[in-house]
């Protein structure tokens, strides 16, 4: 069986893509020759029976061009490939419908992400299938949608069994973006005394450039310097011992998208407290609330002190190594190929 997958970048080192990596393998360890359509790719990250085809231009339309060609070189090929899977990018789903389902090569689409827009109406179309996380990860309403869990690669994720710590320490991990809801963490945090929290993660746009700054000025005027830490991004490999230093992690992604920093706490037996609806398959009520809630964040935080933090985490490791696990997710992508 061959497959191919579009996706921006190929680097287990990148704070950002890195986990898709982890996806890759998982995929070619299930399948004679995995063919890699990548904007960019660092040389050796994945299996022999892996091939990578860069596409990387300076341009868009030459970006564009580049990789219809590589993909029709790949389908011209026998066998064919029993399906094209766009990763994250409705883009390459729209380009390579054209050329893939006249052949009878399916056309999957994988898409976690709160944001609507017309390209992704236009890739939702075109696809064969629609793979997400479950049916409240995709922003649209589709027949197409299957829920295939989040793909982690809980191997790199080992539970750990944490002692009694004061202060209680938290952490929020992820991009400054505002769809993460950094700041109703910090006011939370503020209402509670003898909590620490760790705010870690890259800003890779203006926006998120500027949010921080934001974040850093609300730490300074509310005296939290000592309590409060807001610094930049973690390498990959060393996410694994950040959550080993922490109590719990919190995050209030915006509804839509079920961030994988979450499942990968949780792989690691660290409780979480999120808000996004999505987790309620994962969470226990108590460590969930509403979206930018601060007050019921707050008491969330409270009750981590009285709860058997260590016997939860167990708990959410279960759950993610059946549900969430990236050889899971990679079962399911090959059924859907077949």
């Amino acid at each position: 069986m061959r497959l191919v997958v579009v996706t921006q970048q190929v680097d287990p080192a990148s704070p950002v893509l890195g986990a898709t990596v982890d996806k890759l393998r998982a995929l070619a360890a299930r399948v004679d020759e995995l063919v890699v359509l990548a904007d960019s790719a660092v040389e050796g990250a994945l299996p022999e029976n892996c091939s990578v085809r860069p596409f990387r231009a300076s341009r868009r339309a030459g970006r564009g061009l580049r990789f219809e060609t590589a993909l029709a070189r790949e389908l011209g090929r026998r066998p064919r490939p029993a399906a094209v899977l766009a990763h994250m990018c409705p883009i390459y789903a729209v380009l390579a419908a054209p050329l893939a389902r006249p052949l009878g090569v399916d056309v999957l689409l994988w898409f976690t992400h709160w944001r609507k827009s017309r390209l992704l109406r236009a890739a939702e179309r075109v696809s064969t299938r629609v793979l997400s996380v479950d049916e409240r990860t995709f922003p649209l309403r589709s027949r197409k949608l299957v829920g295939i869990g989040h793909g982690i690669d809980v191997s790199g994720f080992q539970c750990v069994e944490r002692p009694e710590r004061s202060p209680l320490t938290l952490l929020a991990l992820g991009r400054t973006s505002p769809a993460k809801g950094l700041e109703t963490i910090l006011r939370a945090v503020a209402e509670v005394p003898d909590v620490a929290l760790r705010v870690v993660g890259p800003s890779l746009t203006e926006e998120e450039r500027m949010y921080r700054i934001a974040l850093e000025r609300f730490v300074l005027e509310h005296g939290l310097l000592d309590r409060i830490d807001v610094r930049g991004p973690t390498p990959r490999h060393a996410i694994p011992t950040l959550y080993a230093q922490v109590d719990a992690l919190v995050n209030d992604m915006r509804p839509g998208a079920a961030d994988k920093v979450v499942y990968e706490a949780a792989a690691t037996c660290l409780p979480v407290i999120a808000s996004n609806p999505a987790f309620d398959s994962l969470l226990p009520e108590e460590l969930r609330f509403a979206h930018g809630d601060v007050d019921g964040l707050a008491a969330a935080i409270r009750r981590l002190s009285v709860i058997d933090r260590n016997g939860i985490g167990r708990g959410l490791r279960e759950i993610v190594l059946r549900e969430h696990s990236v050889g899971v997710w990679a079962d399911r992508v090959v059924a859907l190929a077949r």
